[in-house]
């Protein structure tokens, strides 16, 4: 077995360095046939200094627009919702400005979340139309969390915060306060 392997191990390795040597083994006769004229030479062809040379007919560009999704996220990604802010407005690309929410109670029992969402009780999931002045927005209610609302509209997030009211320290003009029981 080893004399068979030797000899076709050797062929195989001096063939490939043949090769990488530049010998090509060709025809034995390279020689063109009488009936057989060279190739013509093209007209269109380019001196060699300018042949290097590439000149540029169409530059290509990529545009997109500003509220369209980024072709470069992976699939599926999302960006991280916003805290809604205070006073901030919405922009000229439709998005909805966040001090449009007030989100004032959340229940989180078991499996089913609900939130009440200017005035209104909303659960996971529902959608609903937000009027803004003369604009009227599709938002639906993606997660309701402990603490905070995620609204979405298209691929944007809005994280909204549960408002809590601050218990006042002095109690208004005519109120009274109830005495704590006593520990008996």
């Amino acid at each position: 077995m080893k004399t068979f392997l030797l000899p076709v191990c050797l062929s195989i390795s001096l063939a490939g360095l043949s090769f990488a040597a530049g010998h090509h083994p060709g025809p034995a006769n390279a020689t063109p046939k009488p009936n057989e004229s060279p190739a013509p030479a093209d007209a269109n062809t380019k001196p060699a200094a300018d042949a290097g040379m590439i000149t540029v007919k169409n530059k290509s560009s990529f545009q997109v627009d500003a509220a369209a999704r980024n072709p470069f996220w992976p699939i599926g990604w999302k960006p991280t919702g916003r805290v809604a802010g205070g006073a901030g407005g919405g922009s000229d690309q439709g998005e909805v400005p966040p001090g449009a929410f007030l989100v004032t109670s959340i229940t989180l029992d078991g499996a089913t979340h609900f939130a009440i969402i200017n005035g209104k009780t909303m659960g996971e999931g529902q959608q609903f139309g937000l009027q803004v002045g003369t604009q009227v927005y599709q938002v639906v209610v993606k997660r309701i969390e402990d603490g905070r609302v995620i609204i979405g509209r298209h691929d944007e997030e809005i994280a909204v915060p549960l408002r809590r009211k601050e218990a006042p320290e002095h109690p208004p003009e005519g109120a009274t306060r109830s005495p704590s029981p006593s520990p008996k």
